[in-house]
């Protein structure tokens, strides 16, 4: 506490000295480096991601941990967790204190999603046995059930045992976001456009709990597919582990089967040698389409609580859709997608290498879904992924670069970094000590305003975005929008995009940018309900939400001034 409190004590120390020693140069410069370095390393103690795990004892962050030993301990803590269906006016003291017959309980929180649920997690796997040895089958009348046993447990009350008042009930964690007109309220109240991104971070980002809960749905489906392949593992990547996830958004996981053992064993050059009996395809898209048609059944016959399931063996990447109704989430199962937890990994290490990174993304993803950039719902327009990296490279392109590029990352990678999947080079540094911080000091505010003028003015119809080589690259094809997968090169993640779609971003852009301009010119609201401004202002959709008037029209430039913006315009794209 008393580190936190000292480290926030310099930030701000360094910070009023700049403010009061403009004008001085050299010295000034000095101060606004050491200022960034102090926001690269403490800006994420304020909004601590879910992704960074803390010290149960205390509750104190460990500090940051590689991708893939925050996965191994997610996963740790999902195999020792159940998830319990519980009354809503359930006596929490009185149930935790039921399920510690089996064991010291190490964590648990209670949430609501088609009623009250439980997860709690166990201090040791054998406590997960001794439960199982104490649960009931469920009684029914006139229904049969499907005897398969899971971690998804219903607690029934046979008297007053833990129902004792009818007024108490446990306290719930949040699993959605806040309503838009209440985050548009929350940042007017802010002092700075900075805060108000940070703001919006810790309001929108994945919880600790929701983190948990994640891993946790992926554990119990693993349970089912291990009937089939006892060595599997199923693994959440994308939004949920990358640390860009909002709160609420969709599960993706993925069905690993490359932990089997049998894979690498070293044959003798003479003698006898025994061999597992398989089935065998023609294709190993065959193979994943056999695997998830199996699973997929499984996962609609058997698995509680798994709703709407979907086979979509036919896309691209073969998928198994369905609603997990105890955790509220939407899913995507797919197998042995191993690029897609690459790029996972290097979203991940982006964003802890500084601060700023998160904030921008979660300020122009939140802004872009408010405007219909961006949607839930498969089409032509801008996916989240592709709008991130657009940051990224926004951020590369920078006159002094905030983040280095992939090819950078590549050259600092060790022999135990090395990674091709498919043929695809996947090599990049996972340590972070090894990548030299950059002496960037641009606000956060200035940070978004040059996003939108970046992006206003990009040459779109000649250039493709490439976070790999840090630069944009003349288009390989003719389409609206091309951005360069990082690792699967031959591929443009935005080829859904169409020319309307493009160019609504672009004006929403050019909008954006004259907003934030405003902004600075205007008196900031105060009171009890203040004005939209800055961030909040951007978040105001045209036709205005519940409770809050519509943002403010641009005000119609001259025909001369227009003229030149056209002509601008056509010189950028020749």
């Amino acid at each position: 506490m008393r580190n936190s409190l000292f480290k926030t004590s310099m930030a701000s120390s360094f910070r009023v000295c700049r403010m009061h020693m403009r004008g001085t140069g050299s010295l000034l410069k000095r101060i606004q480096i050491i200022d960034t370095c102090l926001q690269r390393r403490f800006v994420t103690n304020a909004v601590e991601p879910s992704n960074v795990l803390k010290n149960e004892d205390n509750g104190e962050q460990e500090g940051w941990k590689a991708f893939d030993a925050i996965q191994l301990e997610r996963q740790e803590q999902a195999e020792r967790s159940v998830l319990i269906s519980c009354h809503s006016k359930t006596n929490e003291k009185k149930f935790l204190k039921y399920l510690s017959i089996h064991g010291d309980i190490k964590n648990s929180f209670f949430y609501e999603s088609y009623g009250t649920y439980a997860v709690v997690e166990f201090a040791n796997q054998e406590s997960i046995a001794s439960l199982h040895e104490a649960v009931n089958l469920p009684v029914v009348s006139n229904e049969s059930v499907v005897p398969f046993k899971s971690r998804l447990l219903s607690l029934r009350s046979l008297g007053a045992a833990v129902v004792p008042n009818s007024q108490t009930g446990p306290k719930c964690k949040p699993q959605a976001t806040i309503p838009l007109t209440e985050l548009i309220q929350k940042l007017s109240k802010e002092e700075s456009i900075d805060h108000q991104v940070t703001s919006l971070m810790k309001a929108y980002q994945v919880t600790e709990e929701n983190t948990r809960l994640r891993f946790l749905v992926c554990s119990l489906l693993k349970d089912i597919a291990a009937a089939y392949f006892p060595e599997c593992n199923v693994r959440p990547f994308g939004s949920s582990v990358n640390g860009f996830g909002k709160l609420g958004c969709d599960l993706d996981m993925f069905l690993d089967l490359d932990g089997i053992s049998g894979r690498n064993v070293a044959m003798p050059k003479a003698g006898l040698v025994l061999e597992y009996q398989m089935k065998r395809s023609n294709s190993e898209r065959a193979v994943t389409q056999s695997i998830l048609s199996v699973v997929g059944e499984c996962v609609d016959r058997f698995g509680p609580g798994c709703v709407g399931v979907q086979k979509i063996l036919n896309a691209r990447c073969p998928l198994v859709r369905f609603s997990h109704q105890p955790s509220n989430f939407q899913c995507d199962l797919t197998a042995n997608n191993r690029v897609a937890m690459k790029t996972s990994e290097l979203l991940y290490l982006y964003g802890c290498l500084d601060g700023r990174v998160r904030g921008l993304v979660f300020a122009v993803r939140c802004w872009a879904r408010v405007h219909s950039v961006t949607s839930s719902i498969p089409g032509a327009w801008i996916s989240n992924f592709s709008l991130t990296v657009m940051v990224l490279f926004y951020l590369q392109r920078r006159a002094t670069p905030l983040i280095p590029t992939l090819d950078h990352l590549r050259s600092l990678a060790g022999p135990a970094d090395k990674s091709v999947i498919e043929g695809n080079d996947c090599t990049f540094v996972s340590d972070l000590s090894k990548i030299q911080p950059q002496d960037n000091t641009e606000t956060l505010e200035q940070l978004l305003c040059g996003f939108f003028h970046f992006y206003s003015t990009f040459p779109f119809a000649r250039k493709s975005i490439n976070i790999r080589k840090g630069k944009e690259q003349t288009k390989p094809e003719v389409v609206p929008l091309h951005i360069q997968n990082p690792f699967e090169v031959s591929l443009n993640v935005s080829k859904n995009v169409n020319a309307a779609q493009l160019e609504r971003f672009v004006a929403l852009c050019q909008e954006g940018a004259w907003q934030l301009e405003q902004s600075a010119t205007l008196t900031r609201g105060t009171g009890h309900a203040p004005s939209p401004w800055g961030l909040a202002a951007l978040l105001v959709p045209a036709a205005g939400t519940p409770g809050i008037k519509g943002r403010k029209k641009r005000k119609r430039e001259p025909a001369s001034e227009r003229i030149k913006s056209l002509l601008e315009s056509l010189k950028n794209k020749m």
